[in-house]
């Protein structure tokens, strides 16, 4: 009765915190802080296979599936069939990330943990500041592979051999590079804790995924090598000539590896969870190796905090090693009451709800009439605006977001929305004054709204 009763309180925690989670995403996205990409680029694809029609991401100009390799977006386009709105995408990313607190609590008690210490681990998994802030970076499909993963190491620790293949298919559904982790799960799972089906199933899923989507896939969706690869440019120009120089050229990586930034980078990761870290928690951590080593490697500043969506994979990984540091009896907090207040601590310190305070409001100045505005684009034909307000209007097959290079062709759209007191990212103010000056003399627009530095043009049938 107890252990029940302990499980509803989890679970009530879980709901309680996918509705917080999901208030904070609407509302950032109701002030016009979310952007092009990534939202937009998600909300339009996934909207276009709703409809029957190709995925091409007119923000990136090709097929989604040529960007991560995510067969994801075909099941979420079946939530955009009962209604077409993105905020299914909010819903999904919120639910996703609350989820992880059924799998840790289950893994704890597996583990031989207290009932209140697996509480406290639950709370620890939510207060992770990479929960709350991914949850705030518009939406990234591989939120959705978070649960999946705890959820696959109780599968194979409870001999559930077919869940655990489901898991690891929906994970590898979700982005390519995540293959790397589930290899890295599968080697963890074979060698170090011994449950040797699902650890062979996971290494050669995830190898065979990485290769198909790094290899086919993406190239054949996209015209080019994966996305990242350009992230690595000192290592290699193609995914295969980055692996060869990390074995023959181990060297070429010590100048990147060791350095400020990256000794940052480690302390922000591990600081939240400092307390539980000790040799009994080095195995699991192995599961965390790709995605903490790519993040290492980078020169790509933004995978190097707990802000973005990059640190995601790491996440089980270091809630499964502390598991097993208190497991083992060790660590430096052992009761429910410490863990849980160093983790709140962590959260006040490292999580991003200040924006809500100051960043988000930047642009509330001419929140009424950039509404207004929005309202008056009234059919399905092409968009050009700011990479803010695209997110709102991403349902069609082309639209695109201002930078400071005039569009070779603007009578290719329909509508053309822009903020000259807020250009938004890639833009400038220059930019967007110069832009409406050009488009008040030109004869294929009229100027159809005007309000606090928010313009509105249309195009003449």
């Amino acid at each position: 009765m107890q252990k029940l009763i302990k499980l509803n309180t989890v679970g009530w925690i879980t709901v309680v915190s996918a509705v917080i989670l999901l208030l904070a995403s609407i509302l950032k996205h109701e002030l016009f802080q979310s952007t092009a990409f990534d939202l937009g680029i998600f909300d339009q694809a996934i909207y276009l296979i709703s409809q029957g029609k190709p995925p091409i991401s007119t923000y990136m100009g090709f097929h989604i599936l040529g960007d991560h390799a995510a067969l994801i977006h075909y099941l979420l386009a079946a939530l955009y069939k009962i209604y077409p709105t993105v905020y299914w995408l909010f819903v999904v990313q919120s639910v996703s990330l609350a989820l992880g607190t059924i799998p840790t609590w289950y893994l704890a008690l597996q583990a031989g943990l207290k009932e209140s210490q697996a509480l406290a681990m639950a709370i620890v998994y939510l207060l992770y500041p990479v929960v709350f802030n991914v949850n705030l970076f518009d939406f990234h499909p591989e939120v959705i592979a978070l649960p999946l993963f705890l959820a696959a190491v109780l599968f194979a620790r409870q001999g559930k051999i077919v869940w655990f293949g489901i898991s690891i298919i929906f994970i590898l559904a979700c982005k390519a590079v995540l293959s790397l982790t589930v290899v890295a799960m599968g080697f963890w799972l074979l060698v170090f804790d011994k449950r040797r089906v699902c650890g062979l199933i996971a290494i050669l899923a995830g190898i065979a995924w990485f290769l198909i989507s790094t290899q086919i896939i993406i190239p054949t969706f996209s015209g080019k090598e994966a996305a990242a690869v350009g992230r690595y440019s000192y290592l290699g120009n193609s995914v295969f000539e980055i692996a060869t120089n990390l074995i023959l050229k181990p060297g070429i990586i010590f100048g990147t590896i060791f350095s400020l930034d990256n000794l940052g980078y480690i302390i922000l990761l591990i600081i939240p969870i400092i307390w539980g870290l000790s040799y009994a928690s080095i195995k699991p951590l192995l599961g965390a190796v790709p995605c903490i080593a790519l993040n290492l490697l980078t020169d790509y500043q933004t995978q190097k905090d707990l802000v973005h969506q990059y640190s995601l994979p790491a996440l089980p990984f270091l809630i499964i090693a502390v598991i097993s540091t208190l497991a083992a009896g060790k660590g430096w907090l052992q009761t429910k009451r410490a863990i849980i207040i160093w983790s709140i601590v962590s959260f006040l310190c490292l999580a991003k709800y200040t924006y809500f305070g100051g960043r988000y409001l930047k642009t509330i100045d001419t929140w009424g009439a950039t509404r207004e505005a929005i309202s008056l684009v009234k059919t399905k034909g092409s968009v050009y605006t700011t990479a803010e307000i695209s997110p709102h209007l991403s349902h069609r097959e082309l639209i695109n977001f201002t930078s400071n290079n005039v569009p070779s062709n603007l009578a290719q759209f329909n509508y053309i929305l822009l903020n000259t007191r807020h250009p938004g990212w890639g833009s400038s103010q220059e930019f967007a004054i110069g832009l409406v000056n050009k488009l008040k003399s030109e004869q294929k627009f009229n100027l159809q709204y005007q309000r606090d530095d928010v313009y509105l043009f249309v195009k003449k049938n």
